[in-house]
């Protein structure tokens, strides 16, 4: 490929869907999605990206009920685990403060090394686009919680929805966006060469 993004914004929507699909109950979805997320990984890695972000779940998520919060809650835990054990740079945001924010992945809110590093991996647990911003008594904060996260050049979104979702709103401003509309469970490595070479072709002028 002659251009490829530097950092990539992910979305893997539709696992519930997913799950009804299949006859599972809806929370049965999640777990589905985690094997996905490290083929994906390797990918990108192979092909050069130097930054993904994955979109975990967020604070609006957890209005959802249990069952299904947990479940979710244990395939971020599991998937951050696994990456842990690959060659990235990780990072986990996310409403720490909040009791919905797993404790088990408390020690990735710093940036940590994994193996010989190389690529930065973002995953946004328990996140919002409010905590993000600091938005307190209808002002802003002075920092950003993501300030440690580069600006995303092209975001893919599985399961057919045509919206960021408060999606890391301040990186993503000149993002383009790829929809994909087969579930996030469904995942093929042809989902993401068809985005790149989408993407390849887009006119990017970053409004210049």
């Amino acid at each position: 490929m002659k251009r490829v993004p530097r950092h990539i914004g992910i979305i893997p929507d539709g696992n519930r869907r997913w799950a009804s699909k299949q006859g599972m109950a809806k929370e049965d979805g999640y777990h589905h999605g985690i094997l996905p997320g490290m083929e994906l990984y390797h990918i990108c890695r192979n092909l050069g990206i130097q930054e993904l972000t994955f979109y975990g779940f967020t604070v609006d998520n957890t209005k959802r009920p249990s069952k299904q919060r947990i479940a979710f809650s244990d395939a971020c835990v599991k998937a951050v685990e696994l990456l842990s054990k690959e060659n990235a740079e990780l990072l986990v945001l996310g409403n720490t403060k909040s009791a919905m924010f797993p404790k088990e992945l408390l020690p990735y809110t710093s940036r940590h090394i994994f193996g010989e590093g190389g690529i930065k991996i973002n995953f946004l647990v328990n996140y919002s686009y409010q905590w993000d911003l600091g938005f307190h008594n209808g002002r802003f904060g002075p920092t950003m919680g993501s300030c440690d996260v580069s600006r995303v050049d092209l975001v893919i979104r599985w399961g057919g929805r045509r919206r960021l979702s408060g999606f890391l709103p301040v990186q993503s401003v000149y993002a383009d966006i790829y929809v994909i509309e087969d579930n996030w469970p469904d995942f093929t490595p042809q989902h993401i060469y068809q985005a790149l070479s989408w993407y390849e072709k887009q006119d990017v002028t970053l409004g210049g």
